[in-house]
């Protein structure tokens, strides 16, 4: 199955939606081809977090991919390896696909040397062991919908030398835009230039969401009830929706943007700072 919102587990689970992990994260992005009788997925994963890596590397856990379409398959994967071949004969795609990639323990896991739980589990880490076969950690869901071509993507940077301002926002068809007068303004010769980007993708973000509750707010209370709505046709609204709708956000209006977008952002403004202090603390 696919995990669409907080599941309940007994034991702290790796992914963006739950905060028992305290900085680590686990997304993917998927490219898709056909290929004659064949489809291929090719999947690129970013896992953050060592404790798990370990467990991948020492073959304790391992990556399932799941793919949901008109039916339900899964397919392991060698974490040096990260794509499947499908025949089409095999699998009937829809207009509509969604993939998620799982992490799955091959054996019981302790977690008492799990440093990277947030303090709630100081005292109970010791205690816990994840049984064989147990769901470790999920990614975000990535949806194929027809005509999407980069499906996880919500920016896109361009330079333009002859811009009037030092940075523009764009709203696009299928992505945010950030357009940038120079180099310079994307910290491309820092070493966290992502970190220091991040103010530029929260204005963006916060754009977007305006205009998503601009799109599709009831009337009467300017209310985006997530759950009611119909999906969007917009691509760039589309991926909004897909990525609230996986964090569990209910709702969207003027009074709560501020705390949708750290939920679906996972902590892109502290890890700003932490970036903003590690420099000047190198500085000194």
């Amino acid at each position: 199955m696919i995990y669409k919102k907080d599941a309940n587990f007994p034991y702290p689970i790796l992914s963006s939606n739950t905060l028992a992990y305290e900085e680590s994260d686990f997304t993917i992005k998927v490219s898709f081809e056909e290929d004659g009788d064949l489809y291929r997925f090719k999947i690129a994963a970013q896992l953050t977090s060592e404790f798990v890596e370990a467990l991948l590397k020492n073959g304790e856990a391992q990556y399932l991919l799941v793919i949901q379409s008109k039916d339900t398959k899964f397919f392991p994967l060698d974490m040096h390896n990260l794509q499947v071949e499908i025949a089409k004969n095999r699998m009937s795609l829809s207009n509509r696909t969604s993939i998620q990639l799982h992490i799955v323990a091959k054996s019981d896991i302790r977690f008492e040397n799990n440093r990277e739980l947030n303090s709630f589990y100081d005292q109970l880490k010791d205690s816990i062991v994840v049984p064989k076969f147990s769901m470790i950690g999920f990614s975000n869901i990535v949806t194929f919908e027809g005509g999407m071509k980069n499906p996880l993507d919500l920016f896109e940077k361009r330079l333009n030398p002859n811009l009037s301002s030092a940075i523009k926002f764009e709203l696009g068809s299928e992505c945010i835009i950030i357009h940038f007068r120079d180099e310079d303004i994307q910290f491309q010769s820092m070493t966290r230039a992502n970190a220091f980007m991040n103010p530029y993708l929260y204005t963006g973000l916060r754009m977007a969401l305006e205009r998503f509750i601009s799109n599709y707010a009831d009337e009467d209370d300017d209310v985006v009830e997530l759950s009611q709505m119909t999906q969007p046709e917009d691509l760039l609204d589309f991926k909004l929706y897909n990525l609230m709708t996986s964090k569990a956000v209910e709702e969207l209006h003027v009074d709560n943007i501020d705390e949708v977008i750290g939920r679906i952002s996972h902590q892109i403004i502290e890890k700003y700072v932490k970036a903003v202090k590690e420099l000047v603390a190198h500085e000194d």
